[in-house]
């Protein structure tokens, strides 16, 4: 068996004390998650946090520094996922943009206010990567090489 762990990105967007989230479908059950998604062929994973934020929520995102580097097991579905998040900047909304299938709604949310939300989290990184956010983590986005 060959284990290859899901790669994704994370766009962590920060306005006046309130984050941008997305509501989305997890077969069925409506949960909250950061703009995010898998890494593409042929993209940098700073491309991919800006087209993920761009795609899920119509944000024109501007990375700014890399959050972390997340690893975490989905035990039901047996999948590992490696997270590279992302903090930066809004640039603007597409406001007629039409949002990824699955997507219900962007929306703006204080850190206590997605506490209180625990149980409709995507995954616990949601969380973690905003308490990284307001722990103050940031690393430099040139940590994260691409060799061409």
């Amino acid at each position: 068996m060959i284990w290859t762990p899901h790669v994704t990105v994370a766009a962590v967007i920060e306005r006046a004390g309130q984050f941008l989230f997305i509501e989305e479908d997890d077969e069925g059950v409506p949960v909250f998650n950061q703009p995010a998604g898998h890494w593409d062929p042929g993209e940098t994973l700073v491309e991919a946090s800006i087209r993920e934020a761009l795609e899920e929520s119509a944000c024109r995102f501007v990375p700014r520094h890399l959050l972390g580097i997340y690893g975490w097991r989905h035990a039901a579905a047996d999948i590992t996922y490696l997270r590279f998040a992302f903090c930066g900047d809004m640039d603007g909304f597409e406001e007629d943009r039409k949002l990824d299938k699955g997507i219900l709604r962007a929306l703006w949310m204080s850190a206590d206010e997605l506490r209180s939300h625990a149980d409709r989290l995507r995954s616990p990184l949601v969380l973690r990567c905003v308490e990284d956010y307001v722990a103050g983590k940031r690393y430099p986005l040139d940590m994260v090489e691409h060799v061409t």
